[in-house]
């Protein structure tokens, strides 16, 4: 491996430059060998198909524009030089695509071909008529407009920028800011996905060592339930800069190193403190910068990664306190595990031990999606899931963060449903030493509604499409959640634990997580690792009656509310097949568990979450939300400031400033994010820079240390 002595990756000196050991090499052997078996590597069959695919789109396209430019009246000579050429970006040009992966393009044609009517009005009609195109969905809304669809079996995310010149050449340089001009934000936000990718390669010391250990951590953020960009986790975009910037730090060592370095940086990193691979820099095009001296919205991001091709962009503004806290626990566990790695105390197999999400609170929302067919359910599903992130923010928001929220990325579906059915699930908690009185409420009724009409916006909305939200405890989780209809039930309890008083009822104790970890791999992995969607392929139509008695059943001593937007009464009044209670019509019914287990209603105007330790039978949301995680998934986050995971670290990593300087034409005061998250204003600088970035660094002397460790 070459030495990266004399070149500098990145704002900052690298952290060591120590080369992998014979112990890291022996380690690294052992995580390649667990990612091949793990499935994480296409086959030789499917990457074939993949270019071929790619070849066919690429001559779809320079028909359509073809096409086009002799329909608007252009000459022969025109036409015969019209032309688009198709890039790709995302996991498939960073070279750490597994098996099944959306394959993320980017077509870029002609100033005369518009996105708005020829790509997703033309064009679609073109693909919405070829026996090889499948599940086409237009998004032209979303902040990055997209194409959803499958060609010949392969999915593809397809993008489309239209730049300012006649003829587009095959050999166009996309990593030329001139590209930019005379284009609007979307096109640039479209044509920066290529732009980042190849930056990112670039900037690493070494791209094979970068590689491995992005797809390692990719793998290991799907187990732990963090990666979902939309969510408000990671997506792969993040996770490849976060990547980047740990090799930049330790530019010689071996993909298992960077692993292990990767959790050790991250869970002492002080956010906001924004991550960067290299200096933002201002242009003469004028595009906005994540610049948050200018930009007050840009000062509300809690875990700014900021993209390298010009204009620089904060690549995780979805992230929110929540799903940040989640990740830090996670970062933590994964520290924790490396550490015992690095010590010959655990194999890397357990470093991606699934998250028991299942068995780490004792609420939980479910957010129950249907719809008339699996097109209406992929479109509403896609609308919603994009929105339940607001859900979040608005529960921390109207409780004062009291009442915490963990979104989990996945979904499960319910197969014995007469209807296209999806729900997701979101874990509830109290927040850990918070001071409650006895018998108070987290009333989130208003909060519900807010996120009702938020939903009910959709413009795309159609018959049959319906939401539902209800709380349920962990005993109460439906089954399909669970491998092959799997449940908890009270006969499976050792008698021993039974009648031991310190325990919470029977259903709230765990179970066991080896079944959830096995669902979990079956629900959303194949081979340990692969993503596979589960689709119904049967079109069915809605009884609400029946989907009212199915949800009752689920959740009969939990919150329901309907969802629905109308005035009409959707929710005939029926007896839950289990519970046997009957439910007004188009109420939100409110019930609460009684001493026998029955189910009691407690009136249908009350939507409240109780934080009472189950001393009253009218808790709205019952369960001690004190009482959060459990089981051995569950990592206690650790403060910036007094982190208590591996205390070698502690004694190395010290506590350093680095200004990170960048052309500031208007001359404006440096600004620092500190560790709290708030703005502190610096000196202004003579030369008309601004400092800007904290780093963790470690000083020479525990630089010293770090080298010595590594050899």
């Amino acid at each position: 491996m070459g030495s990266c002595d004399e070149k500098q990756y990145g704002v900052t000196k690298p952290i060591s430059r120590a080369g992998p050991t014979v112990a890291d090499m022996q380690r690294n052997k052992e995580l390649e060998k667990f990612l091949v078996e793990s499935g994480l590597y296409e086959s030789d069959e499917e990457a074939a198909k993949r270019v071929e695919v790619l070849h066919r789109l690429g001559q779809v396209l320079k028909s359509w524009v073809k096409m086009l430019t002799r329909r608007k009246g252009y000459t022969d000579q025109m036409v015969e030089d019209a032309n688009a050429v198709i890039f790709t970006f995302g996991s498939y040009r960073l070279g750490v695509h597994g098996p099944g992966a959306d394959l993320d393009t980017l077509c870029i044609g002609p100033s005369y071909v518009n996105r708005e009517e020829d790509f997703f009005f033309a064009l679609h009609d073109i693909l919405a008529n070829m026996e090889e195109i499948t599940e086409l969905q237009p998004i032209p809304d979303a902040h990055v407009p997209v194409m959803k669809f499958k060609f010949d079996g392969i999915s593809i995310d397809l993008l489309y920028a239209s730049i300012s010149c006649l003829v587009v050449r095959d050999d166009l340089d996309i990593s030329d800011v001139t590209i930019l001009q005379n284009i609007d934000e979307p096109t640039v936000r479209s044509l920066n996905g290529c732009r980042v990718a190849d930056q990112i390669l670039k900037l690493v010391p070494n791209a094979e060592n970068f590689r491995t250990t992005l797809r390692c951590l990719k793998f290991w953020a799907k187990r732990r339930g963090v990666y979902s960009n939309v969510t408000g986790f990671l997506g792969g975009v993040n996770l490849a800069l976060l990547v980047a910037r740990v090799c930049q730090l330790y530019p010689n060592a071996g993909p298992s190193m960077l692993v292990s370095r990767f959790f050790r940086v991250y869970t002492q990193w002080r956010w906001p403190n924004p991550v960067m691979l290299c200096p933002i820099e201002e242009n003469e095009l004028g595009f906005s910068i994540w610049d948050p001296r200018k930009n007050p919205r840009d000062r509300t991001h809690h875990m700014p990664i900021i993209t390298p091709a010009y204009p620089c962009m904060n690549s995780s503004y979805n992230v929110s306190t929540s799903t940040l806290r989640v990740m830090m626990e996670q970062f933590q566990y994964g520290n924790k595990i490396c550490g015992e790695i690095e010590l010959n105390k655990a194999q890397w197999t357990a470093l991606f031990e699934p998250y028991a999400f299942f068995e780490s609170y004792k609420n939980y929302l479910q957010v129950d999606l249907v719809a008339a067919d699996v097109d209406d359910l992929r479109a509403w599903k896609g609308w919603v899931e994009s929105r339940l992130r607001q859900l979040t923010l608005m529960i921390e928001r109207d409780t004062s963060g009291k009442l915490q929220c963990h979104p989990y990325p996945y979904e499960y579906m319910d197969i014995s449903r007469q209807c296209a059915h999806s729900a997701f699930f979101m874990g509830l908690q109290r927040k850990p030493g918070e001071v409650v009185q006895e018998g108070q409420q987290f009333d989130i009724r208003g909060t519900v509604d807010e996120f009702r009409h938020s939903v009910n916006m959709y413009m795309f909305w159609k018959p049959g499409m319906d939401i539902y939200v209800s709380h349920v405890r962990r005993r109460q989780i439906p089954s399909y959640v669970f491998p092959e209809g799997y449940k908890r039930s009270r006969q499976s309890r050792p008698s021993g634990q039974q009648d031991n008083p310190h325990k919470s009822s029977q259903e709230d104790e765990i179970s066991g997580t080896e079944q959830c970890e096995r669902n979990f791999k079956r629900k959303y992995f194949d081979k340990a690792g692969v993503k596979q969607e589960v689709v119904v392929k049967k079109q069915f139509s809605v009884p609400l009656d029946s989907l009212a008695r199915s949800i009752l059943s689920q959740g009969s001593s939990g919150l329901s509310f309907d969802m629905h937007n109308s005035g009409q009464d959707v929710m005939e009044r029926t007896k839950s097949p289990e519970s046997d209670t009957e439910c007004a019509p188009n109420s939100s019914v409110v019930t609460s568990l009684t001493s026998d287990g029955g189910c009691e209603d407690v009136g249908s105007t009350q939507m409240a979450v109780s934080v009472e330790d189950n001393k009253g039978v009218d808790g709205m949301i019952s369960g001690r939300f004190d009482d959060t995680a459990c089981g051995i998934h569950s990592v206690p986050i650790v403060k910036n400031e007094d982190a208590r995971g591996n205390e070698a670290l502690q004694n190395e990593l010290q506590q350093q400033m680095e200004v990170l300087a960048f052309n500031s034409p208007n001359r404006m005061p440096g600004m620092v994010l500190n560790s709290k998250g708030s703005v502190d204003s610096c000196c202004a600088k003579t030369d008309h820079k601004a400092c800007f970035l904290v780093e963790w660094r470690l000083s020479p002397c525990a630089m010293k240390k770090e080298e010595k460790a590594s050899s």
